[in-house]
């Protein structure tokens, strides 16, 4: 009867791992970066380089931010600079609301960290093969000035995600 109940107990849990594992079927690529005491210097990319080998499927491409309650600010700016394997680039300025009108931060989390999964670019094709880089640039600004914040405190983990489009 032990041994039938021990087997029973392996078989589900067994189960239940290749269930958590292909809950993420939709992952092409996920890396994520952290920074150093949480102060992300103004000229300083987070960079990732990926390679694409499909240049058929559309994708949708992601930006994860992980911050704390040192953060300050109820939005975010980035600038992203993508190169493609021919040199071409395409820069972006994104905004993304970091908390409600309330002040609590948005994003996912029980404790002081909270995880933003934030839309970079929806249904997208990749036009070759070869090695992209996306670079991640902070771009926040005290309001009314022209200098930006030259350590924006508060992030502790930037991330980048390639998702299949089922």
């Amino acid at each position: 009867m032990l041994k039938k109940i021990s087997n029973n107990i392996v078989l589900r849990l067994t189960a239940l791992l290749l269930i958590l594992v292909s809950c993420d079927s939709k992952r092409v690529y996920d890396e994520y970066t952290s920074i150093n005491d949480g102060r992300w210097e103004i000229n300083t990319p987070i960079s990732y380089k990926f390679e694409v080998t499909d240049t058929l499927a559309k994708r949708n491409l992601f930006i994860s931010i992980r911050n704390n309650n040192d953060y300050q600010y109820s939005n975010l700016f980035l600038i992203t600079k993508m190169s493609f394997p021919d040199g071409y680039q395409i820069i972006d300025t994104l905004e993304y609301d970091m908390a409600d009108k309330n002040g609590q931060f948005l994003g996912k989390g029980f404790s002081e960290l909270k995880e933003n999964k934030l839309f970079y670019k929806e249904q997208i094709l990749f036009p070759i093969q070869g090695t992209y880089t996306l670079d991640i640039f902070q771009a926040m600004r005290k309001g009314g000035e022209v200098e930006g914040i030259n350590e924006l405190e508060g992030i502790v983990n930037v991330g980048f995600r390639i998702e299949k489009i089922h």
